[in-house]
């Protein structure tokens, strides 16, 4: 632990003198009232914090995912990025990415792996922990662009009116935006660059051992990002944080007052490159550039110990650090004063929102995401205990006993009873402001988590899924909770929030232990039909019945589209044949449907009964209508999460002149049973059909057969990606074999060189570009690529060993 050897050194002589001083004198919070009334498994939260940050993943998915809902998101139709930048985290319950908040929580998520590696790998949740930030450490360095940054990907204005699952985002955005990539912006915000500087550096020091290749780019990242961020603020003063794109309307880096916020970014940046390289000049230029200008209390020399901890505010992060890297003694006195201010207050100041009557402290007066400022100064509180307040036993308990009952609030050790982290304690909120776990398909997430109405009205009111391991914001400054979707203060989630909570989780397994679950996660089951037909009568006559019928996409367990879709509605010809008449004089014909041809979702039919074999007496056959591109049937609002077709089944008024009154009767067709009485909006659930049978890709999906055949169910199972698929779920891949010419050898190398040298020229097809993506499988192609299938020309590896990861081909 770097910075506890540190620490070590420097800590007897700075805290020699008397350290009684730092007490509050008025003391808000009793800090060990009702102390051990909940038992948290620190390692099991630890687990499901990860778990939640694999929830927040963008884009083309790891192997090593294991969220059973989650699939790719977006990717276009050809199964390739949508976004000028793959990967990443999605920031909060949306699905924007933002540089800013990616690099804020890197840089602590590093921080609280490298101070306690050893509780972590004891846990053995080290490779877990190791593959999660790497995730968003990999999105961050991509993210620089050398002399600017990529600030924020997508569409704020679409992203925070629709509400839906990240895999069928771009399905929605490219039906009201006609474009399939999404927009992003670049900027040169001080604060940003700065916060991807210090995550670039800790994640230097988390990989140099690891991987080492990896590293060494976090590194060169990390100086130049922060040479960029200094060069940002000589140049443009106090504007330098002016220039904020997108990020700015949610992520605002320009203060209350009108003033710049960045040289706390700065100094917290060069304390990381300092502890990355061990290069002096990042101290002295704290001590000469940037202290001199340290934030200071109001109307007052003392150095800033209020507010706390966050995205865009480091300071009193920044002071720790300082603190442990030099072990001065004001600095350390400094920690003290902001740790006292926020468990009682000091000097007169207290949080802006006080504690909550159960003694929670709260920073942010407006009560926005309280528990994401609390657990992070539960987080610097368990640091400090073990770095500078070392060899101080008075201060040690005391802080390590508020941050511990900080923690354990969260987890249910509150006046309510509330576990704040969705999937631990004994009770959570019913609510989480998610669009992905919400798994929503009509749009209307306003009914979420209400109870359902005596009278159905159709809306969507149950979560598909659960958030495991997601800090919600927490109560108002007054300890009440609104547990409502629409209260985004309370309930929403956010990656940021989880940061330090996950840091401090690092801690508190250093001293309290706990053991990971084994079977954790589980496979979600669904909760209800992903596929559904409903139907009513529209009409009926001597010679015919017509229906009104819908075809539902209520898929969650991940949300998906398919393109085969089709359904059956089944009848009767006995009275046909009896009649006279044969299935030739039967006709099937389409009147009103939702999509006109030529459009996704059309619907057609043969115009002719096909027979059911399923049926031994020969009488009973079907009505097959099925859509030409059922991409369109997809959970992304109200009116695409069904199709409607209106159908007709007839025979001739009359046939050789004579009438054929009574040859039809529909009242003893397998299907027509529960659509005469059914309602006329098929959103009810009185008007499903499960007499009417849905089949996707040729799979029955929906509803009983006449025999009796109904669809397979089948166990579900953890997420992962077979070998020779396409992780965004297209067509099987046969690696290596880039040409198609059913070998792989030298010349789909120099293919895959061409198309990435002059792809206009030289073009891999669809299958091609599945086949050369032989590297870190899932990531695009690269010249990894080619030199991973020339070592199948030299007999190193063999085509059946691939896909390999960049570690692997790195050890050929």
């Amino acid at each position: 632990m770097i910075f506890k050897k540190i620490a070590a050194t420097v800590s007897a002589l700075a805290l020699s003198a008397g350290m009684a001083a730092y007490m509050p004198a008025n003391t808000a919070v009793d800090i060990n009232a009702n102390a051990a009334d909940v038992e948290v498994n620190y390692a099991e939260a630890l687990q499901k914090s990860m778990f939640f940050y694999e929830v927040q993943q963008a884009g083309i998915l790891p192997e090593w995912n294991s969220v059973s809902w989650r699939a790719d998101s977006m990717i276009k139709e050809d199964g390739t990025p949508s976004d000028i930048i793959d990967g990443g985290w999605f920031d909060a319950g949306d699905h924007l990415k933002f540089a800013l908040t990616n690099a804020y929580t890197a840089s602590v998520l590093s921080w609280g792996l490298i101070e306690y590696k050893d509780a972590v790998q004891k846990a053995g949740l080290y490779d877990l922990y190791l593959k999660n930030l790497k995730w968003g450490l990999d999105y961050v360095a991509a993210c620089d662009l050398g002399d600017k940054v990529i600030g924020t990907i997508g569409e704020d204005g679409f992203d925070h009116v629709w509400y839906g699952s990240p895999e069928v985002y771009m399905r929605k955005f490219n039906l009201k935006n006609d474009t399939e990539e999404r927009p992003y912006d670049t900027i040169t915000n001080c604060t940003t660059i700065a916060e991807m500087a210090a995550a670039m550096a800790g994640g230097y020091i988390v990989f140099k051992d690891e991987d080492p290749k990896a590293a060494k780019e976090y590194l060169e990242h990390a100086e130049s990002l922060f040479k960029l961020a200094n060069d940002v603020w000589a140049e443009n003063g106090a504007d330098a944080n002016k220039d904020q794109g997108i990020q700015g309307k949610y992520y605002n880096t320009i203060n209350n007052q009108g003033t710049d916020n960045f040289i706390d970014e700065l100094m917290y940046a060069a304390n990381w490159m300092y502890m990355a390289t061990g290069d002096q000049s990042y101290l002295d230029k704290c001590e000469k550039e940037y202290i001199p200008l340290f934030p200071k209390e109001s109307q007052s020399t003392d150095m800033k110990y209020t507010w706390g901890f966050c995205w865009d505010d480091t300071t009193q992060a920044a002071a720790l650090l300082y603190a442990i890297n030099t072990g001065k003694k004001e600095w350390i006195d400094h920690v003290s004063h902001h740790l006292d201010y926020m468990i009682g207050g000091y000097n007169g100041k207290k949080p802006v929102g006080g504690w909550t009557p159960d003694g929670m402290t709260v920073v942010d007066g407006a009560g926005w995401g309280t528990l994401r400022y609390t657990e992070n100064a539960a987080w610097l509180a368990k640091l400090s205990c073990d770095t500078i307040f070392k060899d101080n036993a008075q201060l040690s308990e005391k802080y390590n006993t508020w941050a511990k009952k900080m923690m354990d609030y969260a987890f249910g050790d509150n006046d309510l009873g509330l576990s704040y982290v969705v999937g631990m304690g004994e009770k959570n909120p019913v609510n989480i402001h998610h669009r992905g776990a919400s798994g929503i398909h009509d749009d209307y997430w306003q009914e979420l988590g209400k109870e359902e109405p005596e009278e159905d009205d159709g809306w969507q009111r149950e979560y598909a899924h659960v958030l495991y391991g997601a800090l919600e914001g927490g109560p108002n400054p007054d300890g009440t909770f609104k547990d409502d979707n629409g209260s985004y203060v309370n309930t929403e989630v956010a990656i940021d929030y989880n940061a330090g909570y996950t840091a401090a989780l690092c801690a508190l397994l250093d001293d309290y232990g706990g053991e990971k679950l084994a079977d954790f996660p589980q496979a979600e089951t669904p909760k209800w039909a992903e596929w559904k037909m409903a139907a009513s009568l529209n009409g009926k006559g001597n010679s015919y019945t017509e229906v009104k019928a819908w075809v539902m996409n209520h898929t969650a367990w991940p949300a998906r589209v398919a393109e085969n879709i089709k359904f059956r509605y089944y009848f009767d010809v006995s009275e046909v044949l009896a009649a006279g008449l044969s299935v030739d004089n039967i006709t099937v014909s389409i009147g009103s449907q939702q999509y006109q041809e030529g459009k996704q979702g059309h619907a057609t039919t043969t115009g002719k009964p096909i027979k059911y074999e399923g049926d031994p007496s020969g009488n009973t056959y079907y009505a097959e209508i099925v859509f030409e591109d059922g991409r369109a049937i997809m959970p992304t609002g109200q009116s695409e999460h069904r199709d409607e077709v209106q159908f007709r089944i007839s025979i001739p008024d009359a046939v050789d002149g004579k009438p054929t009154t009574g040859a039809w009767d529909a009242t003893n067709d397998w299907s027509y049973e529960g659509v005469e009485d059914a309602p006329n909006k098929l959103e009810l659930k009185a008007a499903e059909n499960n007499h009417i049978t849905m089949y996707v890709d040729d799979v029955l999906v929906w509803g009983t057969e006449p025999d009796g055949t109904k669809p397979e169910v089948t166990e579900p199972t953890k997420p992962t990606k077979p070998e020779n698929t396409n992780p965004s779920g297209g067509d099987k891949a046969v690696f290596g074999d880039a040409d198609e010419s059913g070998d792989v050898n030298i010349n789909d190398a120099v293919l895959i060189m061409q198309s990435i040298a002059n792809p206009d020229k030289y073009k891999l097809s669809k299958q091609g570009k599945l086949n050369a993506d032989v590297v870190d499988n899932g990531g695009g192609i690269t010249n990894s690529d080619a030199l991973a299938i020339q070592y199948v020309e030299s007999k190193t590896i063999q085509p059946s060993d691939f896909p390999i990861t960049a570690n692997e081909l790195e050890k050929l």
